[in-house]
């Protein structure tokens, strides 16, 4: 059997590596991203090449970079919320498929399945505008939950039963607006969503210029609060907490 694993390279992007397929979730692969600078050591190229897909989000800077896209080459498929291929092709991308909530692509014999997200998926600051998804990683046996950005919604009970969820737990600034989870409400998703296992997501890599100086804490506090939390609420949820770079196994 192949083995099943994913790989946290930092904020909301991830390797997922299930049958056949290597597919990355919301690609952020450069050091700086407007106002954002990548706060921990860049990755190896090979660590990311050679991908047979990359899911996007929803079209916020820091989910869909095109920069990084363009890293993956322009002929990378890459699964999107419907409203978003538009823009994807105008910037030269070639293998764009658009997907609406409960549609599902196949990558190498992997379903990838949009589910919804309680997030917003306008890209600042004129748009276009697309539907923030998360997605549904499926392979024989095996399912991946990649949340993208979102807060509980009630639709998350039917993801119930996943064996890996990829969850966020804070964001790239000092707050947090709506449409996020911090710790604790990450925490309580995992009482809907009854995964085996856990990574959280989104935390710790992209930060604002000049921001660590003030609120240094939560570049590495967030996952730790997270599983603390997850202890009391979800014992029986594996918590892997990943630096940038760092594999874990899908459980089975």
């Amino acid at each position: 059997m192949i083995k099943a694993d994913a790989t946290f390279l930092g904020h909301s992007t991830v390797l997922v590596q299930m049958g056949g397929a290597r597919i990355l979730t919301d690609p952020v692969l450069i050091n700086r991203v407007a106002i954002l600078r990548r706060r921990v050591s860049s990755l190896p190229p090979e660590l990311y090449h050679g991908v047979d897909a990359a899911v996007i989000s929803h079209l916020h800077f820091d989910h869909l970079d095109i920069p990084s896209l363009r890293m993956l080459g322009t002929d990378t498929l890459l699964v999107v919320p419907r409203g978003a291929g538009r823009l994807l092709r105008r910037s030269g991308f070639v293998n764009v498929t658009e997907l609406s909530l409960g549609e599902s692509a196949e990558v190498k014999g992997v379903r990838v399945t949009a589910t919804p997200a309680a997030h917003s998926g306008f890209r600042p600051p004129f748009g276009p505008n697309a539907e923030a998804v998360g997605y549904l990683l499926e392979e024989a046996n095996e399912r991946v939950y990649f949340a993208g950005d979102t807060d509980i919604f009630a639709a998350m009970a039917d993801l119930a039963g996943i064996d890996l969820a990829l969850l966020p737990v804070w964001g790239w600034g000092p707050r947090l607006g709506p449409g996020h989870m911090d710790p604790r409400r990450a925490a309580e998703a995992l009482t809907v969503l009854k995964p085996r296992a856990v990574v959280p997501i989104h935390w710790g890599t992209l930060w604002p210029m000049g921001m660590a100086r003030v609120a240094p804490h939560q570049l590495q506090q967030p996952p730790v609060d997270f599983a603390r939390y997850a202890a009391k609420t979800a014992p029986d949820v594996k918590v892997f907490i990943t630096p940038p770079g760092e594999t874990v196994a899908i459980p089975r």
